[in-house]
């Protein structure tokens, strides 16, 4: 996603679990970037997606990730129901991770991007996912 164009739909993009430590930690090297898409959401130039399993399985390796996510305005926590559950039953028998499942369920949407900082990592999902330097 080029900054500065919006999305269709409005949306601006999902910080799944990889871009959400980026934005907890000050010193990661691409915190500025990925604040730059939370910058903007406030602006009202579009919204930001977190998927609560991603939240999860990034709250493991980095405690205070979720509760720090949750208490940030201008992000939406998504959910993880039933129909969340069967498309990752099925992304996990492909050997995708649970912390990846609900980000490539969440980015399904038309016009939505999936942040992070390994889109090779969803090659063949489906899904439109873009480092957020790019």
């Amino acid at each position: 996603m080029a900054r500065g164009r919006p999305p269709s739909g409005g949306d601006r993009g999902r910080p799944g679990y990889t871009t959400a430590t980026a934005l907890y930690d000050p010193k990661d090297p691409v915190n500025e970037a990925v604040a730059a898409f939370h910058v903007q959401a406030s602006g009202g130039l579009g919204y930001l997606y977190a998927p609560v399993l991603s939240l999860t399985a990034g709250d493991a390796e980095r405690p205070g990730l979720l509760g720090y996510i949750k208490g940030l305005r201008f992000i939406r926590i998504e959910s993880f129901d039933t129909d969340a559950a069967v498309t990752a039953t099925e992304l996990l028998r492909f050997g995708h991770s649970w912390a990846a499942v609900h980000a490539i369920h969440a980015a399904h949407p038309a016009g939505r991007y999936l942040l992070t900082l390994t889109p090779k990592a969803y090659a063949g999902t489906g899904v439109q996912a873009v480092h957020p330097d790019q």
